[in-house]
């Protein structure tokens, strides 16, 4: 893989930037994707922390096996109707809980419909409305709907003229389609767009087509691997360092 260097793109052509959304915007507020905010008021807690890491991390694998496979989830009511089996799933891999069906819709509820399972970065809640005057946006998340609303619910959705998610078009990234359809909604060619995610692969897909990307790698660790490891790329820790390279 090849990256592009930030000599290589001229700043002043750019007119739109395209983010992901988890790990560049927002993280869950429970530190686990599919661990709703809500979820240990119908799971035991001391249970919970009682199985097996390596069961659990199994359980989870084997709900996301299945979720995976569903490419097409085109709104909320759909995304329900298979996170349910999702969270069976995950039940049946983790007996100990001894969760009941009315456990389960719970928890897929809080999991779809709970709005505030995601917390944005402080960067993201102070910048997105700054760029937004200078810059066309656009979300491009591997996701599902119910993202949209989580956006809403944070007063951030209105700053964005695309947003792009892998269920409603049933394909994930780095497959063009995701690039190519916020760029289209937007009306600016790749070389008048930079992309940003956490995801080198992700990166790549875009770099692919044009677009300057980004790598953004928020803790110390991961950035400082990065800039060692993947020197053909753009690395930045944070919002700030896009904001300073831009300017």
């Amino acid at each position: 893989m090849v990256g592009i260097h930030k000599k290589d793109f001229d700043k002043n052509k750019i007119k739109a930037i395209l983010l992901d959304s988890g790990k560049v915007l927002n993280t869950p507020v429970t530190g686990h994707w599919f661990i709703t905010p809500n979820f240990f008021t119908y799971v035991d807690k001391k249970t919970f922390t009682s199985i097996k890491p390596t069961q659990k991390k199994l359980a989870f694998d084997k709900a996301m096996e299945y979720i995976s496979k569903q490419n097409l989830i085109i709104d909320e009511e759909e995304e329900y109707k298979y996170f349910i089996e999702y969270y069976k799933i995950l039940s049946k891999y983790l007996p100990e809980l001894q969760l009941k069906n009315e456990d389960v819709q719970a928890i897929t509820k809080d999991y779809v419909y709970n709005y505030t399972k995601y917390i944005f970065f402080s960067d993201a809640i102070n910048l997105i409305p700054e760029l937004s005057k200078f810059y066309k946006l656009a979300v491009v998340s591997d996701a599902w709907p119910s993202l949209e609303n989580v956006f809403r619910q944070a007063g951030l959705r209105d700053y964005f003229s695309s947003f792009i998610i892998s269920s409603q078009k049933g394909v994930t990234k780095p497959h063009e389609l995701m690039y190519k359809t916020a760029l289209e909604d937007l009306n600016v060619s790749p070389n008048e767009a930079i992309f940003i995610d956490d995801n080198i692969k992700n990166c790549h897909g875009a770099i692919k087509l044009g677009i300057t990307s980004f790598v953004l790698c928020r803790g110390l660790k991961s950035y400082a691997y990065h800039k060692l490891k993947h020197r053909n790329y753009n690395i930045i820790k944070n919002l700030i360092d896009i904001k300073n390279i831009l300017n």
